[in-house]
């Protein structure tokens, strides 16, 4: 890799690693925006799961003591349903159009947010289980998992640091499910490895940067990033495919 795309590399993983220190997600949705200019987007999508799996661990012992495993079992139940076919796709299926769709689904979530027509709550446990099967598949296909799941835990009532203590448990065992995933599939290579040693100061610095601001936010500034960043991710996922 040339120094100019290691530098432009660096850049994108540490602001991606920020976002996801500071929300408890966003590390595939910003990273995928822009990685694919300086590396294939199946190696940019390995890599940013890689990554995933060590900060949401990270992030998850910080906030052990807000996690509820009976509110997320069935998110986790559906995700490893979902995540082999998310595999499969990432193999076979052209990645600019799963991308498109799912930016037009963020867009969409976020007006109605926005134009106060998002549901305020999502009662049973189907809706869990479906946003879980949704977010095993989008994960292994295009190393997203998180808008799903989001818009699912937005709709419980539950605080911030439940809300992002859920869901790094969830992105756990989502990330961990979708490794296995890759290595099975052949996608988890030695070139995927050395770019993630390349690339870990950025990505360490870039996520205690985030956990640090983390702490100075209310609530309600919270869900209004949350949706920004859905907002921001679905329109350059429309633009790039």
């Amino acid at each position: 890799m040339a120094l100019i795309d290691w530098a432009l590399g660096a850049l994108i993983i540490a602001a991606a690693s920020f976002v996801m220190g500071l929300a408890g997600f966003g590390v595939g949705l910003v990273g995928l925006a822009f990685l694919p200019y300086v590396m294939p987007p199946a190696t940019a999508i390995v890599l940013l799961t890689l990554y995933a799996v060590p900060f949401a661990l990270g992030l998850f012992i910080q906030l052990r003591h807000d996690f509820r495993l009976a509110q997320i079992r069935y998110l986790l139940i559906g995700t490893v349903l979902g995540i082999p076919l998310g595999v499969w796709g990432l193999a076979s299926l052209p990645v600019s159009l799963i991308n498109r769709l799912i930016g037009a689904l963020l867009v969409l979530i976020v007006v109605l947010e926005w134009r106060g027509l998002f549901p305020e709550r999502l009662p049973g446990r189907g809706w869990g289980l479906g946003a879980g099967v949704v977010a095993g598949v989008i994960g292994g296909t295009v190393g997203t998992p998180g808008p799903p799941v989001i818009v699912y835990m937005t709709t419980q009532g539950w605080s911030p640091r439940t809300l992002k203590a859920n869901l790094q448990a969830f992105f756990v065992v989502n990330q961990l499910v979708t490794l296995a995933g890759y290595e099975w599939a052949g996608l988890l290579t030695r070139d995927v490895w050395r770019l993630a040693v390349s690339f870990a100061i950025p990505a360490v610095a870039g996520v205690l940067a985030g956990i640090a601001l983390f702490g100075r936010i209310d609530a309600v500034r919270f869900r209004q990033i949350v949706f920004a960043l859905l907002f921001v991710s679905g329109m350059i996922l429309l633009a790039r495919g």
